[in-house]
């Protein structure tokens, strides 16, 4: 890895340790938590209580990526994740908007967040020139095969490394030509978006081959669907609120594989996990 800082908006983000991403969903339909915090004070709190737990960065996101979720509109997302990214921006800790849209973008950064997350990897209309002439913040880029509507019923095939490297080589390109600093960019394999089981366990297994590239990694492994079918008890896979162990462990051999952040649900869990490690190895 070429830099153990990650430059964001306001902060300078220490990856010489792994960092935990907390995911709040404002979304009613998440896969994770059936739209339990979706209404702003519950979100709120929720979101206080993750950071009490130990999270890094909450990562904020309005509009669900699971498998098959239907488009939301504009002005229905902008409701969603304005309301309370004026409030988070005032916590002092790392705000992360998980958007592909560029408007959306705009209207976080304005407000003050720090990280562009973007399944889309900035290759929809506006995105690149809006993180670009943002000046400092940070930026995900993650590898995902067709869209969530589609992407699981037609999965990549064969070896999935060296085109998820190749494709990530070309989005880092892209950006740094829009004139975006090297020092602002994470990029992510994008666990389960088109991919098998088997290639999924492939990209942790191989992880490590990411770092070539020279930027830090983010895994996001937290209760994909790859990790309840390997749990399954007599052919059937756990809830995804009861994936909270096999969580737990795809993000401790993540980070043991190089991953600089991990974003999860289960952030108390995660936190405990990841200080055993680190007492263990220090």
């Amino acid at each position: 890895m070429s830099q153990p800082i990650w430059q964001t908006s306001r902060f300078k983000i220490d990856l010489s340790q792994p960092k935990v991403m907390a995911i709040v969903n404002l979304t009613p339909d998440s896969f994770s938590d059936g739209g339990r915090h979706s209404a702003l004070s519950l979100a709120l709190e929720n979101a206080q209580a993750l950071l009490a737990q130990g999270a890094d960065i909450l990562d904020i996101g309005g509009e669900s990526s699971r498998p098959g979720a239907a488009p939301v509109s504009l002005e229905e997302e902008l409701s969603r994740v304005l309301p309370f990214l004026r409030e988070a921006v005032t916590w002092h800790v790392p705000i992360s908007i998980d958007t592909y849209k560029s408007e959306v973008m705009q209207a976080a950064l304005d407000l003050g967040v720090d990280i562009v997350n973007d399944i889309w990897a900035l290759r929809q209309a506006g995105s690149r020139q809006v993180v670009a002439q943002h000046g400092q913040c940070g930026v995900c880029l993650m590898h995902m095969h067709r869209d969530p509507q589609t992407m699981l019923e037609q999965p990549m095939a064969g070896d999935v490394l060296e085109p998820i490297k190749n494709f990530l080589s070309q989005q880092v390109s892209a950006l740094m030509d829009c004139g975006v600093q090297t020092s602002r960019i994470v990029l992510d394999p994008g666990v389960g978006f088109g991919k098998t089981l088997t290639q999924n366990l492939s990209l942790l297994q191989r992880q490590s081959e990411l770092l070539t590239l020279g930027f830090p990694v983010l895994a996001g492994w937290s209760r994909k669907g790859s990790l309840g079918k390997m749990t399954a008890i007599q052919g059937n896979a756990p809830d995804a609120q009861d994936r909270v162990g096999a969580s737990v462990a795809a993000a401790l051999i993540a980070v043991q594989n190089g991953a600089s952040v991990v974003r999860v649900h289960d952030v108390k869990e995660t936190v405990q996990a990841l200080r055993v490690w680190q007492a263990l190895k220090n």
